[in-house]
């Protein structure tokens, strides 16, 4: 892994974030909310994209934008993979990493559609997590390691954030940490996957209800279950969110994985989820239920389940769509014409 600048030393550094964490400028969302009465249209008529406006003009000064969107992927591996819980080999990681960088694979071809910045950071491919059936997954060190490298790949510039992952075994870490974080057995939060068949899924749940067997002494703690239950790309994607928290910038999550990797950010800190908007909700089954449990609604539904950030990234041209309509339209004085007479 290439070396980052330590924005969060100890976990103290982070704890210390969640509880100064920025908040959204009520005067500019009034304001943004006050513009939209006087365009040209019914009042709402526009729906969410009139809130997700609003949303934006809160994190951002000068009015709301979304011209600049950085899609941040981040790629890890798994020791649990060795239980068996994913019909792919961990070397498939890898693989669709150099995939993204030959521009080969779904996100690619949705930022080029799009026109917005892809950024893949490997963490450590060749050196996975341990398996946390019988181990923490990353030591204090490994875990800040990987945190950083999430805070680092944020730059202060982009408009808006998207973030997703690729890592073999990833859908297990984020039943997890979901299990750990909200309670139920594996059952209720483990999933295909990559494409397991219900053998492989009450398999999946049993390996989940073993690794919280295991860590149940620690997981009191939401840094504990990020560091044990976790990987490096989980722990990087919740870094990567503090740190656009810090700098003020919106962030759309994706699919189950990311969801579940900053859940524990929102049990240390209920409102430090409040820059990200969920892009859309998964076809695994535990995403549903992590959502209600978060308290996001997810701007669409499109039975996706592929990762890589490709759900937030169709959500982000909504978000797009929405800015464009609050920033571009015409009010009622502008185009002279006629407002409600109530």
């Amino acid at each position: 892994m290439q070396e980052t600048r330590a924005i969060f030393r100890t976990s103290d550094d982070i704890r210390h974030a969640l509880n100064h964490l920025p908040a959204p400028d009520a005067a500019r969302i009034e304001a943004a909310r006050a513009r939209q009465e006087t365009l040209t249209k019914p009042p709402g008529s526009l729906g969410k994209l009139e809130d997700i406006a609003c949303f934006m003009a809160g994190w951002q000064e000068g009015g709301p934008r979304a011209t600049t969107i950085d899609i941040l992927i981040f790629a890890g591996n798994h020791g649990v993979v060795k239980q068996g819980i994913s019909p792919f080999p961990a070397e498939v990681t890898a693989q669709m990493v150099a995939n993204y960088e030959n521009g080969g694979a779904a996100i690619n071809a949705l930022a080029n559609a799009y026109g917005l910045s892809l950024k893949v950071t490997a963490l450590d491919l060749d050196h996975p997590t341990g398996d946390f059936t019988q181990e923490d997954a990353m030591t204090e060190e490994e875990f800040l390691s990987a945190l950083n490298a999430g805070a680092n790949a944020v730059s202060p510039d982009t408009d808006v954030i998207v973030l997703g992952e690729m890592g073999i075994g990833n859908t297990t870490a984020a039943a997890a940490i979901a299990a750990a974080t909200f309670g139920g057995p594996g059952s209720d939060w483990a999933g295909s996957g990559t494409g397991l068949d219900k053998a492989g899924v009450v398999h999946k749940s049993a390996v989940v209800d073993k690794a919280i067997q295991h860590h149940k002494a620690t997981l009191g703690d939401p840094l504990a279950i990020m560091r044990c239950l976790g990987g490096r790309e989980l722990t990087a994607i919740a870094g990567a969110t503090l740190r656009a928290r810090q700098l003020g910038i919106p962030v759309v999550l994706d699919g189950y994985i990311v969801t579940a990797a900053v859940a524990p950010l929102a049990s240390l800190a209920p409102l430090a989820l409040d820059h990200c908007i969920a892009g859309h909700v998964s076809h695994e089954q535990g995403h549903r239920r992590l959502l209600a449990a978060l308290g996001l609604d997810p701007l669409l539904s499109l039975d996706m389940r592929l990762g890589e950030g490709s759900g937030a990234a169709m959500a982000a041209m909504i978000m797009r769509g929405a800015v464009a309509t609050h920033c571009n339209m015409a009010t009622f004085a502008e185009a002279q014409v006629s407002n409600s007479t109530s």
